[in-house]
């Protein structure tokens, strides 16, 4: 099959989608669009799922959500963040802890494979350099209305 025949395939098969992703908002006939409800979603983008059909209790996922988690809330949090740098967190997490995996069996005592483990390291700094390496601090100061309710010191 050729490239051409492929690109037409599936455009095919685009076209019967009305969206390219879960969080798109689908419009509506009379040309307004409004966002997806959260039961319309996918267990990952609700959250109650770190990666679809995998079961978050095993110790390589439970570091890949402290990872995650961890990059996120250097970021200011979920809510603050673009669904591409998450994504880019996400990709972040899966080769640090494949990363992590590697230098465990250099640990033991076993042999790796350098290559693989340079090229790792070579991909976080890259997709870390992406994301910012700079903890972004959330705003915990009071505003000004907050500052004049509060008591005076005693």
């Amino acid at each position: 099959m050729s490239q051409v025949e492929i690109a037409e395939k599936a455009a095919k098969l685009m076209a019967g989608s009305p969206s390219s992703g879960p969080n798109v908002a689908r419009p509506k006939r009379n040309g307004a669009s409004k966002p997806l409800k959260s039961y319309h979603k996918s267990r990952v983008s609700n959250g109650r799922d770190i990666l679809p059909d995998v079961d978050g209790r095993s110790l390589i996922a439970r570091r890949y959500r402290d990872i995650a988690s961890a990059l996120l809330a250097d970021s200011a949090g979920a809510a603050e963040c673009s669904e591409a740098r998450k994504q880019l967190i996400r990709r972040f997490a899966a080769a640090a802890v494949l990363a992590e995996q590697l230098e465990a069996q250099l640990a033991r005592g076993e042999k790796i494979d350098i290559s693989e483990h340079a090229l790792l390291c070579s991909t976080l700094v890259r997709v870390a350099r992406q994301i910012g390496v700079d903890r972004i601090a959330k705003n915990i100061s009071p505003t000004l209305s907050d500052y004049f309710k509060s008591e005076p010191p005693p």
